[in-house]
């Protein structure tokens, strides 16, 4: 019985520990990156497409404003931002709501000010463009070749070293 009870103990613990949402990472298999869709707003510059980002590598960031493991994010995602643009990187962040207030235009400007986000923010309230990556988490960071395809993504915090040494590597790349 006790042997039983253990192995039910060590399984939940396993279990949990798979579901608290840290970080994973994972290379993904080169495919086209969905265009931007259903975007309400633009903060922080002109609509993009992903057609118009090609010859750019482009970091796609999911992410919500009231979201304690986007705003720990938040910070490197801003770094890649000042340090990679003009050597060939494009960040997009894609606020995609949590809760109702997150769907108010103004209070994803304030965030953006408070958390001094200098890059195009998209406000994606229908999930559309969500949805057309398949996402399912925030945050979650996607890496766009300059060929337009998604090769790697990134659930959740951590692993910035992981991250930067691959966008070096995309950039890298001619």
């Amino acid at each position: 019985m006790r042997t039983a009870v253990a192995a039910l103990a060590t399984a939940a613990c396993l279990l949990l520990a798979a579901c608290r949402g840290d970080a994973q990472a994972e290379p993904a298999r080169p495919a086209p990156a969905p265009e931007f869709v259903g975007i309400e707003r633009w903060i922080n510059g002109p609509p993009l497409t992903l057609a118009g980002l090609r010859g750019r590598v482009a970091l796609v960031e999911f992410w919500t404003y009231a979201c304690v493991n986007c705003i720990r994010v938040t910070p490197h995602v801003n770094e890649w931002h000042r340090r990679y643009r003009d050597l060939g990187l494009t960040v997009v962040g894609v606020h995609t709501p949590e809760y109702e207030a997150e769907r108010v235009p103004g209070n994803v400007q304030a965030a953006v000010k408070r958390y001094g986000i200098e890059y195009p923010v998209a406000l994606d309230n229908d999930y559309r463009t969500w949805n057309a990556y398949r996402n399912r988490f925030w945050p979650a960071l996607y890496l766009i070749d300059r060929q337009g395809r998604v090769v790697y993504r990134h659930i959740g915090e951590g692993d910035y070293d992981v991250t930067d040494a691959k966008i070096r590597e995309l950039l890298a790349r001619r």
